[in-house]
């Protein structure tokens, strides 16, 4: 058997996701958290139901798992992460994923495909970081940017 492939890691990294409005993205990351072992939270409202086609043709059988969570509002989510670091992903922030030390209980918080989060949001996370892109880039796909910090934080906690 694989073992990069088929164990499940021996950690529970956290997504968050803030209003998602794209079924097709959020689908695809419950299917990353699914295959990664990681837990999901998502921040509501959303911008679409969990009964969309689109969604459901993406999830698959991976949304039965259980591992989703949803908090109402920023300020339950909040409420219930006092004590942990909440890493916004952004393409505002000036440091870069690469450059940031993880841990196993951060959570890293991603906001809305169509207008990120809004300031308050901002102010709350404890850190913020980027993806580097090229230059006059405007962003990447959500789906596609949790892959990517969501591995370089397994990377870095099992090394």
């Amino acid at each position: 058997m694989d073992t990069m492939t088929h164990n499940k890691p021996n950690l529970s990294p956290k997504i968050a996701l803030y209003e998602p409005d794209i079924p097709q993205n959020t689908a695809s990351i419950i299917r990353t958290c699914s295959c990664l072992g990681a837990t999901l939270e998502i921040i509501e409202p959303c911008g679409f139901l969990f009964t969309d086609k689109r969604f459901k043709r993406v999830v698959m059988d991976y949304l039965e798992e259980g591992n989703i969570k949803f908090y109402k509002s920023a300020d339950e989510f909040f409420k219930n992460k006092k004590n942990q670091r909440i890493i916004l992903i952004t393409t505002k922030a000036i440091k870069t994923y690469t450059d940031f030390n993880f841990r196993n209980d951060d959570t890293l918080l991603f906001g809305r495909e169509s207008a990120g989060v809004p300031n308050n949001v901002h102010k709350a996370a404890n850190e913020k970081l980027r993806i580097p892109m090229a230059k006059n880039k405007r962003s990447l796909n959500l789906a596609t940017s949790v892959a990517i910090v969501l591995s370089e934080q397994i990377r870095q906690i099992r090394n």
